[in-house]
């Protein structure tokens, strides 16, 4: 069936007889794995491409649009770069929006492997009232992988602190975790236990034990081993039997994992899992090895650990726009 003139329907509502009403089940999108940062050419264009983006991601739940707080940019994310290159070029045909474009960049990921107990205290006077927090944790991996984000669990015993300031405490790990100690990628999954800590009857309040969890994260996280992880995706070629040698020799080079070849319609069809940040001008390539008789599709397959040359090429590039 087919129905048109519906206005305030989204991708993932389940359409139903009012008297007969049935909700299906909600369909998991997975996260983002790539951003480019996008700007309007005119003031004219400007205007126009806050709607013409708010309205693509209502439509596509796989595409976001942020504005990244340190360079003031807007940065569209996706599934991939050919899922943002369809989007820049529908902004360009349905909307009439002419934008410039910045590089592909992946989306890492910061998570640690070690623990670290650690007691920050944040006191500040300054005439009148001050502020005062004392807290003791012990910081660690989530292994929970059916539940990632933050796993919080507090240890407090005899009113040490008032029950009333943890949530606080929870709320300042929860919203550090955006931002990671090694290259200011979000940390995706962490375990924090309160176990002890201090208040002032005057000094102390929620504000005070927010900015002291804060300071306990910058301070205990790098004693956790922290590392980058990188996004890996599920990759399957077909080419024709003959470049089979040469496709997974350059699937090599990017440091691909072949994970098995099989046979379709005297083809030969490659899977492997592949580095994001190694697949960009993939099917150019592909279609240069080939003589353009191969074909690819990728999708997002999981996050892993990045090798250590890999991390210390993405701190020294953080660190350099830094100081730039």
């Amino acid at each position: 069936g087919a129905a048109v003139g519906f206005k305030d329907i989204k991708t993932g509502d389940t359409l139903c007889d009012e008297k007969h009403p049935i909700v299906l089940e909600a369909m998991n999108f997975p996260e983002p794995v790539i951003g480019l940062a996008v700007e309007p050419k005119t003031q004219a264009d400007s205007d126009k491409m806050g709607m013409a983006l708010a309205k693509l991601a209502e439509e596509d739940p796989t595409f976001r649009v942020h504005t990244d707080q340190e360079t003031g940019q807007t940065v569209i994310s996706g599934m991939g770069e050919l899922h943002l290159e369809i989007i820049v070029d529908r902004l360009k045909r349905e909307f009439k929006v002419e934008c410039n474009q910045g590089a592909p960049q992946v989306a890492y990921k910061e998570t640690i492997i070690g623990t670290a107990s650690h007691r920050e205290v944040y006191k500040k006077q300054s005439g009148g009232r001050g502020k005062f927090a004392d807290i003791n944790i012990e910081i660690g991996p989530n292994d929970d992988v059916e539940k990632p984000g933050l796993v919080f669990v507090n240890n407090i015993k005899g009113g040490n602190i008032p029950r009333e300031f943890i949530p606080a405490i929870e709320k300042g790990f929860k919203e550090a975790m955006n931002n990671g100690v090694l290259a200011g990628y979000p940390v995706d999954s962490l375990k924090v236990e309160l176990n002890d800590g201090s208040f002032h009857a005057v000094d102390s309040d929620a504000l005070s034990f927010e900015l002291c969890a804060k300071m306990a994260y910058r301070e205990a996280m790098p004693k956790c081993r922290p590392t980058i992880l990188e996004p890996i995706m599920k990759l399957e070629v077909v080419t024709p039997s003959e470049n089979m040698g040469d496709v997974i020799g350059d699937l090599n080079k990017r440091r691909g994992l072949i994970e098995g070849t099989g046979e379709r319609n005297n083809a030969t069809v490659i899977n492997a899992k592949v580095p994001l940040s190694e697949m960009f001008g993939y099917v150019t390539d592909l279609r240069t090895i080939t003589s353009g008789r191969a074909t690819s599709t990728m999708e997002f397959s999981n996050y892993a650990q990045a090798p250590n040359n890999v991390q210390e090429a993405v701190i020294a590039k953080v660190k350099g726009k830094a100081n730039a």
